[in-house]
């Protein structure tokens, strides 16, 4: 994880272990440091990185935005079933969408 500091512009890497971001790293504390209150996610995998850090996210108080272009997937299975990537991708960022999150894509994002 790379996060830019736009009052210093010294770049921070953080390394994580664990799909959850906060989980045993020092991204909470740092991200309050420098005051942040709003975080815009992307990246891979939908279904456990980006869904674990947002909701860890919110619980700790912070406004977040995923770019749903930005964010992928894999099919899953289920009892033998497979999901496919677009309903997984569908499923995760709808229930993200609905509480946690503002799912917009990349255009939306940028016409704000």
């Amino acid at each position: 994880m790379l996060f830019s500091d736009k009052k210093t512009k010294n770049e921070k890497i953080i390394t994580k272990n664990y799909p959850n971001s906060f989980r045993e790293t020092e991204l909470l504390e740092y991200l309050k440091v420098i005051g942040i209150e709003k975080l815009v996610i992307s990246g891979m995998m939908t279904h456990m990185c980006i869904n674990a850090t947002i909701r860890a996210a919110k619980d700790f108080g912070f406004e977040c935005i995923v770019i749903s272009d930005a964010c992928a997937t894999k099919d899953l299975e289920i009892n033998t079933e497979i999901v496919k990537t677009k309903e997984v991708q569908k499923a995760f960022l709808g229930a993200l969408n609905y509480y946690y999150s503002t799912v917009l894509t990349t255009e939306q994002f940028l016409n704000e």
